[in-house]
């Protein structure tokens, strides 16, 4: 049965384009993307069965990056030690601990049997090897440099997955301390409160306004809690739709560019990222245009991927690739300058790669900065909202002790 997939991909001319087309399934697709000369650079199904969906969301184990980084260094180690691929599959289809990726390596190796190329093979298994590493590896076999581009391709996964790592271990203490804040808030609303009021009904003192406010806050929540689940989920899903559209995306990302200090973060996040795979590509003797294409679409901004659509045009007219760069007005200075210093020294590759590793360390040093604010702004919200709330509630009692 055929389903329908939206994807996105470098065409023969260098353009990005996207479509929505039929196929049978992912692998099918990308094969006839292939035959158009196209690279693929996204494909997302529109609509999928029952049966799949629960067979990815509930029995499948997910392939992370870190797996993908060992699977790739472990591989290239067998092949560079002189260990034949098929050999070298079937033995990393025996030892691989995640049972996803261990499938599917036992069904390239399979596959390897019956005559496909590796690419050819990974190509089946899109929802566990990532398109980029396919088009490597592709590539890898058309130079006859396997070994290289995997070992190429663990260090990306490796760093990537350390961005990662950092990104999800720095917001992990300001999401708890928000979650006991609003806790802590919730229950003095709604289970301390309704205390204080039964005796300000008794006691017949006049109420403060703040205190009036706070005792209609409490009520309504008590009462209708679930119009405050609902409303939030509604805004939840409706945010999640609008941006996973192409306008949506370019002004979320556009607004977290304009955030103080998070702003600087998603520049470093995605100037790190396209560096990198830049560098990556182009070592393996990608194109610039189409590398270019992939890199944009790797650092998962909107932004990044207009503004990389005109440059990777001009870029054919013959025009310097670090000044069309800098009329996006989006990557540092210095990425500029070392672009430009490895354009005109012919080591564009190795400028890019260092250039990667500066801003993952920059990003660390970013992290702690975004940290060191956001941790005495929590802390300072929370203490202003259960101040006023303690207030609220001890000036009536204040009063009432004056009366008596």
């Amino acid at each position: 049965m055929a389903n329908s997939f939206k994807y996105k991909a470098v065409d023969t001319s260098g353009r990005i384009v996207e479509y929505t087309q039929s196929a049978n399934s992912k692998e099918e697709l990308i094969h006839m993307l292939r035959e158009k000369g196209f690279t693929p650079i996204k494909i997302q199904a529109e609509e999928q069965s029952s049966k799949d969906l629960g067979e990815i969301s509930l029995f499948a184990q997910k392939v992370k990056l870190k797996d993908i980084a060992v699977f790739c260094k472990q591989l290239y180690t067998m092949l560079n030690a002189g260990m034949a691929l098929s050999a070298a599959l079937d033995t990393l289809g025996n030892q691989t601990e995640n049972k996803t990726l261990k499938k599917a390596i036992k069904e390239v190796y399979s596959d390897l049997q019956t005559g496909l190329q590796l690419s050819q093979a990974m190509k089946k298994h899109t929802k566990v090897f990532p398109v980029l590493l396919i088009t490597m590896v592709e590539a890898g076999e058309m130079t006859g440099n396997l070994d290289n581009v995997l070992e190429r391709m663990s260090t990306h996964y490796e760093k990537e997955n350390k961005i990662n790592s950092k990104i999800k271990g720095a917001m992990i203490y300001p999401i708890i301390l928000s979650i006991v804040a609003v806790g802590a808030i919730i229950f003095m609303l709604v289970g301390v409160m309704p205390t204080f009021t039964d005796m300000f009904a008794s006691s017949g003192v006049d109420l403060p306004a703040p205190t009036k406010l706070l005792m209609n806050m409490s009520e309504t929540i008590k009462n209708y809690w679930y119009i405050f689940i609902a409303v939030i989920a509604v805004i939840v899903v409706i945010f999640k739709r609008y941006t996973a559209t192409i306008t949506g995306k370019k002004q979320y990302d556009t607004l977290k560019l304009k955030l103080p200090v998070i702003g600087s973060s998603v520049t470093n996040i995605a100037t790190s990222r396209f560096t990198r795979t830049l560098s990556t590509l182009m070592a393996s003797g990608i194109a610039i245009v189409p590398a270019m294409e992939a890199s944009a679409g790797v650092t998962d901004n909107q932004v990044v991927i207009d503004g990389m659509t005109k440059v990777t045009e001009d870029i054919k007219k013959g025009l310097s690739i670090s000044l069309l760069l800098k009329s996006m007005n989006f990557f540092p200075p210095m990425v500029i300058s070392m672009i430009s210093i490895g354009e005109e020294s012919g080591s564009l590759e190795d400028m890019l790669s260092k250039t990667a590793d500066y801003y993952d360390e920059e990003l660390e040093a970013t992290i702690q900065k975004m940290l060191s604010m956001l941790e005495p702004m929590l802390i300072l919200f929370m203490g202003v909202v259960i101040g006023f709330i303690v207030v609220s509630m001890m000036l009536p009692i204040s009063d009432l002790a004056s009366t008596v």
